[in-house]
């Protein structure tokens, strides 16, 4: 087993132990603005096609689909939250995640359910590699900080 340690908080050439910059932000290595709101799509995508109950709790449209709505402002949160432009703050003030997720019962099957359609989004987006095992931790540690119920 080495002994040798690597620098915490580098960028290392050649090395997938990707962590993000003020340079390289996962706003950035997911595409921008066109590539977060694919990654939004994505997960509401598989929240509608494996997460019924879930999806229930957001805002539907006519065909029982989470809203354009609900998919453009998770969007721009997104964006902003991933390290772009952080236009839902202009628009929509501070995100307060905690706030505006109390009054849904948020226990461990609802952060599961939620995890796994980011995990599906993800995948369906061919995300991988550092910054991918970045995004698994940070997406689980929101999830599991909104959780407001036992169980």
């Amino acid at each position: 087993m080495s002994t040798e340690m690597k620098p915490v908080g580098l960028n290392l050439p050649g090395s997938d132990d990707w962590v993000p910059s003020m340079e390289d932000m996962p706003f950035h290595r997911l595409g921008g603005p066109e590539g977060v709101r694919a990654l939004a799509e994505a997960f509401y995508d598989a929240m509608d096609a494996n997460e019924p109950a879930l999806a229930r709790l957001h805002e539907l449209d006519e065909h029982g689909k989470v809203s354009r709505g609900m998919r453009e402002r998770f969007g721009l949160f997104l964006i902003g939250w991933l390290g772009g432009p952080q236009d839902y703050i202009e628009k929509h003030g501070h995100p307060r995640l905690r706030m505006r997720h109390g009054h849904f019962p948020v226990d461990v099957a609802m952060r599961d359910a939620w995890l796994r359609s980011m995990q599906r989004a993800l995948d369906a987006r061919a995300i991988t590699g550092g910054v991918r095992r970045y995004l698994d931790r940070r997406f689980a540690e929101v999830a599991d900080f909104l959780r407001n119920v036992e169980g």
